[in-house]
């Protein structure tokens, strides 16, 4: 690994990749975490007189569309640090290079969307290449979009002397002692949604977990699967003879016993038992029943790893499940770990995010981490920089 801690970052132009993907509602970020987790880092650098340059996505724009804009976390970020953050209106071009020239050590800027250009998420290695004519140096802080193979991610590396970050430090710290020797019983919990993108981990943890729970609308696809009628909740039907080649009747293998049904989301709910859902409803969270069923298997836990809602929480009547698996996760004696943007701010808003023993700053790059033992940001930093090597100057 190449720790920032093995540079002299002094007077260096440090182009630092950070995850600033937060919620943000009327032009105020309502929810900091991923701001505050990259604090560590920013302040490392400020206090080695780096001339810090933040480079981060926003949700998933068409374009340049401005309610995507970074502008007010780049508030946010200046009002944690004390100390003002310019906000440049673009990420790439000769304004935006001409202002970061002008950086004093000690001094921070943060550049606007990187998904603004569709080079960023098409991996596009020019893109990467003018972003890194901006400094002299690279760290990745964003663990959490690192499973994905994006330009800022892969491509910067092959142009900058480039690091990880410390709260990358911290994720890979942490989920290194799960991946490597947890205690057992060993219990993974997964909900949401897109079964497509997570039958590769469930395959993996049926593997390395001695229990596995599912939930969340993933579930009925398995329920699906194993010939159980759900209504009509929405299923990935595509991914159905997949599944079934999964060995879904394993004991370790613990899918919802019963769970809130409605015709829709705006509709009141009611209890369903499990093979009794009502042709003409959904389902929308899991039941008390199984809420105790999977409470029952997370007290006997020593490690538990969890991503992802049971239902669907944004309505309050349909998040009591989700609220009971983190209400007995957080009296567990085990060492549990919870990671998802969604999972995260819903725990945060209950207020047991302390009773955690940690919080993962991503849901998919842990998960991915913990199957496979690395990520595409963590390859791309390890291999180093062959465009250097070869003579090529970045800048």
């Amino acid at each position: 690994m190449k720790f920032l801690q093995d540079f002299d970052f002094t007077n260096k132009r440090v182009l630092v990749r950070v995850d600033f993907n937060v919620p943000i509602e009327e032009g105020k970020v309502v929810d900091d975490f991923r701001i505050r987790a990259s604090l560590p880092t920013i302040n490392y650098l400020l206090e080695r007189n780096a001339k810090i340059i933040l480079i981060s996505h926003l949700k998933r724009p068409e374009g340049r569309e401005e309610k995507y804009s970074l502008y007010p976390v780049a508030n946010r970020l200046s009002q944690l640090l004390n100390q003002p953050v310019l906000f440049i209106r673009d990420c790439i071009g000769k304004e935006v290079k001409e202002k970061i020239e002008k950086l004093k050590g000690g001094e921070i800027a943060l550049l606007e969307n990187l998904r603004f250009y569709k080079e960023e998420k098409n991996n596009d290695e020019n893109f990467a290449k003018e972003l890194s004519s901006f400094a002299e140096v690279y760290i990745n802080d964003a663990f959490s979009v690192s499973h994905r193979e994006h330009s800022s991610i892969v491509k910067i590396p092959l142009y900058l002397p480039s690091f990880f970050g410390l709260l990358f430090q911290k994720e890979i710290k942490v989920l290194s002692k799960i991946l490597e020797n947890p205690s057992r019983p060993f219990l993974v919990i997964i909900g949401g949604v897109k079964i497509k993108t997570k039958i590769k981990v469930i395959k993996k943890f049926l593997e390395k977990a001695d229990d596995l729970i599912l939930g969340g609308a993933l579930a009925n696809t398995v329920l699906f699967a194993k010939g159980i009628a759900v209504g009509i909740s929405g299923i990935e039907e595509d991914v159905v003879d997949e599944i079934k080649a999964i060995s879904i009747t394993d004991t370790k293998l613990h899918l919802p016993c019963d769970a809130v049904v409605a015709e829709n989301s705006n509709c009141p709910g009611e209890v369903s038992p499990i093979g009794k859902i009502p042709p003409d409803k959904m389902i929308l969270d899991i039941g008390p029943d199984s809420v105790n069923l999977f409470s029952n298997v997370i007290s006997d836990a020593k490690t538990i790893v969890w991503n992802g809602p049971m239902g669907f929480f944004e309505k309050k009547e349909f998040s009591k499940g989700t609220e009971g698996i983190a209400k007995s996760i957080a009296k567990s004696n085990s060492f549990s770990v919870v990671g998802g943007g969604e999972t995260v701010t819903f725990i945060r808003k209950l207020g047991l995010a302390d009773k955690f023993s940690h919080i993962c700053s991503g849901g998919g790059a842990m998960l991915q981490f913990l199957t496979e033992g690395t990520l595409p940001g963590i390859e791309a930093i390890k291999r180093g920089s062959p465009r250097l090597k070869s003579g090529a100057a970045p800048f």
